[in-house]
């Protein structure tokens, strides 16, 4: 990562909270590794993060059986995750453990399935590519798009804004509505940055939006804790989770805006899969264990009740 030019008058505070960041985006590759549950350094304070206990999840036998022999032969689900977006996904102490609500909803589709698990880190903007060769599926806070849904098949699991975030006290003034000729910070290939660059087209060719886009939402959080950026901009769970995480040094701006839902990314045209995740999906809702789950990690707010195979309504 980048760091101001600047950088060496910097608090120490901010610093210690930009490298929880950092640890959490440590070894960050196509190196996969299983996400076994286990706790994680996810707090200022050091203070440890247990995953969500999916041990009492019984396999389904008839959902099981509607996956097909390309997913099942080797018995274990794939799935392509960036671990660089806290509470959702990132990374545990050790710097290699998958962690968060995708990753525990990633183990308990697993256990409907009778499949072993293994989230493998990658990021963002390769996961779609990749899903139906190198993944069985992508998980990794994916919103419902026209466009995505033109590359692989969805099933909607959770709801999410996105949110504007700023340091705190916003020194800056900053203003989500007047965005021309301000540094903002976004991951790579999100829909955050789809918006972010089309307002830049909006804006006088002497007043351009510096576009300060991260392949890792750690250092878009640390392009905003270290002053690089006035803002980022990023799905409200991330948001409100960066917020939690550095120590007190950033706060939200505005309303959330843009509530849409997320889904699991399928093959494209693999419907035998896309049906399987969708019920083992919904038999989590209706028993309960999804909603524990998210509630879990703080998140239940994004729930939804129904599951559903390429969705028309996508906003929230």
């Amino acid at each position: 990562m980048s760091f101001s030019k600047g950088i060496k008058t910097i608090a120490a505070a901010t610093l210690g909270a930009a490298m929880v960041f950092a640890a959490a985006a440590c070894g960050t590759s196509d190196a996969s590794d299983g996400s076994s549950s286990g706790s994680a350094s996810g707090s200022s304070d050091s203070s440890k993060i247990e995953s969500f206990d999916v041990s009492g999840i019984q396999k389904d036998d008839a959902i099981a059986a509607l996956l097909p022999e390309s997913v099942t032969k080797d018995g274990v689900l794939t799935v392509g995750t960036d671990t660089s977006y806290a509470p959702a996904e990132f990374l545990a102490a050790d710097g290699k453990t998958p962690v968060g609500y995708d990753v525990d909803l990633t183990k308990a589709l697993g256990k409907v399935f009778g499949l072993k698990t293994e989230n493998v880190t990658s990021t963002f903007d390769s996961i779609i590519p990749s899903v139906g060769s190198k993944y069985d599926l992508g998980i990794s806070s994916f919103t419902i798009t026209p466009e995505r849904a033109e590359a692989v098949d969805f099933v909607s699991y959770y709801k999410a804004g996105s949110t504007w975030v700023t340091k705190k006290g916003n020194p800056d003034k900053f203003d989500p509505s007047s965005l021309c000729g301000l540094k903002i910070a976004v991951q790579t290939g999100t829909t955050q940055e789809e918006e972010v660059n089309a307002a830049d087209k909006q804006c006088p060719a002497d007043k351009k939006i510096e576009v300060l886009s991260n392949k890792l939402q750690t250092d878009v959080t640390t392009n905003v804790v270290t002053g690089k950026a006035v803002a980022f901009y990023a799905d409200s769970p991330v948001a409100g989770y960066a917020i939690s995480q550095t120590g007190d040094q950033l706060e939200s701006v505005g309303e959330d805006v843009g509530v849409a839902k997320q889904g699991v990314a399928i093959k494209k045209g693999d419907t035998a899969t896309a049906e399987a995740v969708q019920k083992a999906i919904q038999k989590l809702m209706d028993d309960g264990t999804y909603t524990k789950l998210l509630d879990h990690w703080g998140v239940k707010s994004g729930a939804i009740d129904k599951a559903e195979i390429n969705p028309t309504d996508v906003e929230g």
